[in-house]
């Protein structure tokens, strides 16, 4: 019974220490700024990018008050922009939340 209680206490631990190395990425807004207008975001494949719809960043000065704002984001990505889903754990998208709270600060 100890070797499984010290096996689950040493499995939580590496877990944690992935998953917090999954999330020591540096995020900033000028990261996301760069990511909004970056055609090659979430694997695109065309030519658009975020800013192609909302050019500078039109339309989304209250978006990011939306709790759901990921799962928003990644909407456009996997739509207009024919890309993959952005893990919301990233530093990618975590910018991209930045820049478009941002938004809002102006």
């Amino acid at each position: 019974m100890k070797k499984i209680n010290l096996l689950l206490v040493l499995l939580a631990w590496a877990i944690l220490m992935v998953s917090g190395q999954a999330l020591a990425g540096k995020s900033s807004v000028e990261m996301g700024k760069d990511l909004f207008n970056d055609p090659t975001l979430g694997g695109s494949t065309n030519d658009k990018s975020c800013n192609s719809c909302h050019p500078g960043g039109e339309g989304l000065e209250k978006a990011g008050d939306n709790k759901k704002l990921v799962k928003v984001i990644n909407q456009c990505v996997t739509g207009p922009l024919e890309g993959n889903k952005i893990d919301g754990r990233t530093a990618e998208m975590r910018s991209l939340k930045m820049y478009i709270q941002s938004l809002g600060a102006e």
